[in-house]
């Protein structure tokens, strides 16, 4: 019973360590970049590293008690040295060897046990043995909380199995009874504590179960619980690659091409963004010299009708019907620059004149009307202006200046 006591005692541990092992490393995570974009715990394939990689050495020293029937657990020592692999960041194995010395207290004596311990009033029987083992493991803090290099704590529960060899056992009657050689199995959990990345601290909790004559119990079952605090040397290449963050050496050129024509499309885009901001000034420049044009032909366009025309005089040669070279330049500007502005408001009016102390009346009311219809045919034949609504008149002037009487008037009222 004490024997499942003992081999059930070191389970527990492992167990309780377990259950603290996904809180802890769930925390750990939360502060690391073993997340994806999603917030998600990264768990993608691994790339398998090269024969010499992920070694390890492992030396430890600690305790460990023994127990089976008739008999009362005592402290040991013990020494534990192990070499080791991973295959990848959640499965390794590593062989080892434990020299233990066991020790027990016995109501009586025993051929193990020969001194009697005054205080304890028991006898206590000591033997040494060496357990060879082979060691499966599985690294719960990868497997649970995604592989990351820089943890601090992983929890590794492990089985084994080997062969137990007893030494150290006096040469006496009854010695025959000993079993040399007997298999042992049983589980534990190894706590590795990082320190470095070529170092980390190993606290190991071992679950033994053996043939009870290894130490003449004459059959039946017999455990122990081993614990040891040792240090781990890391031996090769010691992290693991995600086989999505890989990218084969062939195709670096490559990569490094493409991230330099996205550097010069980058450059491109900026010297475009710059260019079409100096564009866009130029533009805006542009749109205010057209609005100031376009507000100046504004103005002239609705630049107020003149209202108040002086009559314009345009002088015949005695006797003629048409305007000379100087008057027909008159004629032009006056057209061209005047006549347009006028209010529309108002009626243009043709008036023909002649002097009255040159010719006769017939004759000079004949040149009167010939000067108005040669004005009229000027502008509808030269001009195109529409006459349809002018006023024309005649007059036989008598004034002190005959000159100024042979004209054409053109007023508006």
């Amino acid at each position: 019973m004490k024997t499942v006591k003992l081999f059930f005692g070191a389970m527990a541990i492992a167990v309780v360590s377990m259950l603290a092992a996904p809180q802890l490393n769930a925390q750990e995570a939360e502060k690391t970049e073993n997340r994806d974009e999603n917030g998600k715990i990264r768990r993608h394939p691994y790339l398998t590293n090269g024969a010499w990689a992920n070694w390890f050495i492992q030396a430890a020293g600690g305790v460990n008690f023994f127990g089976d029937g008739g008999y009362t657990p005592a402290l040991g020592g013990g020494l534990d040295v192990n070499v080791g692999k991973w295959f990848t960041p959640c499965i390794g194995a590593r062989v080892g060897y434990s020299g233990l010395t066991g020790a027990e207290w016995s109501k009586k004596e025993t051929i193990l046990g020969t001194a009697l311990d005054s205080e304890k009033n028991k006898y206590k029987q000591k033997f040494g043995f060496a357990y060879i083992h082979g060691d499966a493991m599985w690294n719960i803090s990868n497997a649970l909380g995604g592989y990351k290099e820089s943890r601090f704590w992983d929890f590794v529960p492990y089985v084994h199995a080997g062969l137990l060899l007893t030494y150290e056992r006096p040469t006496v009657i009854g010695a025959g009874d000993f079993g040399d050689k007997e298999l042992a199995v049983g589980a534990g959990l190894l706590n590795v504590l990082r320190l470095h990345k070529r170092l980390d601290l190993t606290l190991d909790v071992r679950g033994i179960l053996m043939n009870g004559n290894h130490h003449a119990a004459n059959g039946g079952l017999s455990g122990a619980i081993q614990t040891t605090l040792g240090l781990s040397v890391n031996l090769g290449k010691t992290d693991w690659t995600r086989a999505a963050d890989y990218h084969n050496p062939e195709d670096t050129d490559k990569i490094s091409a493409a991230e330099a024509a996205v550097a010069a499309l980058t450059a491109a885009n900026a010297a475009l963004a710059a260019d079409k901001s100096d564009l866009e000034g130029k533009n805006a420049k542009l749109n205010d010299k057209n609005k100031a044009l376009e507000d100046e032909l504004n103005a002239l366009r609705n630049k107020p009708a003149l209202e108040n025309v002086e009559p314009a005089v345009f002088y015949f040669e005695i006797g003629q019907t048409k305007l000379n070279d100087k008057e027909l330049a008159h004629l032009d500007f006056y057209l061209k620059n005047v006549l347009p502005h006028v209010d529309s408001k108002k009626v243009t009016v043709i008036t023909g004149s002649a002097d009255k102390r040159t010719g006769t009346t017939r004759r000079n009311e004949y040149l009167c009307q010939k000067r108005v219809d040669y004005l009229k045919n000027i502008l509808v034949e030269k001009y195109g202006i529409n006459v349809d609504n002018f006023q024309t008149k005649t007059v036989v002037a008598n004034s002190k200046t005959p000159a100024l009487d042979r004209a054409v008037i053109v007023s508006f009222e």
